[in-house]
């Protein structure tokens, strides 16, 4: 065998293999990893993207739980403000009822006295009028009666 032969054969075999790689098996090869790059950058970007969308969710709660708790409080500091207000006008009703009881009952004790007041008196026409019917022993007209019983009842 000739070394020529054999190298020039194995130049034109390595060539006919260089030809049918770049023609038939570099084309799928590039695409599969031209696809898988993509695949890859697609994948980092979602991920990019997801990261960022996390952060401005985080930051929203955030924000809507700072929100909430202001109004909480806000909500918190008007339920004292009325129960406060209640309280005050509860007070302010119990007063005028109490004063509306007392001037009631101050009235009920001024009727209480005056009506003692005339029994009493009448108690003393009627004293006075025994005594004088014991004293004078002697039967007065029923006008002059009247006369004197209310002069008596004036004066008392």
């Amino acid at each position: 065998m000739n070394i020529n032969f054999t190298l020039i054969s194995q130049a034109m075999a390595f060539a006919i293999f260089i030809w049918f790689t770049v023609r038939f098996v570099w084309p799928p090869l590039m695409r599969a990893i031209e696809n898988r790059q993509k695949s890859i950058a697609d994948g980092l970007a979602a991920g990019e993207r997801g990261r960022n969308e996390l952060e401005l969710a985080s930051h929203r709660s955030a924000d809507v739980v700072r929100e909430a708790k202001h109004r909480a409080t806000d909500i918190i500091a008007q339920a004292e403000k009325r129960a406060a207000e209640i309280v005050e006008e509860a007070k302010a009703a119990a007063k005028d009822e109490g004063d509306r009881i007392l001037v009631g009952a101050k009235a009920e004790v001024e009727q209480e006295v005056f009506r003692a007041r005339e029994t009493l008196r009448q108690q003393v026409a009627d004293i006075a009028l025994a005594g004088a019917t014991k004293i004078l022993r002697r039967e007065v007209d029923a006008k002059a009666h009247a006369d004197l019983l209310a002069s008596i009842k004036a004066e008392l």
